[in-house]
């Protein structure tokens, strides 16, 4: 399997301005998300983040 780096450096650059949008946007709105999900126990956390992933897998599979 040949690696597309243009591609790879693509998709990390979408996750990079994703990942901004929010600081950037609203910082206080971050700040109280971040606290609000210290309140999630881990189980729930971890079952988001599988199901994330999951979701993710199966968008490049599909595309």
């Amino acid at each position: 399997m040949d690696i597309n780096w243009s591609d790879l450096l693509n998709a990390i650059a979408l996750v990079l301005i994703i990942e901004g949008l929010m600081p950037f946007v609203s910082p206080s709105g971050l700040k109280k998300t971040y606290e609000s999900i210290q309140q999630i126990p881990d189980s729930k956390l971890r079952t988001f983040g599988l199901v994330s992933v999951i979701a993710g897998v199966m968008l490049l599979l599909l595309f």
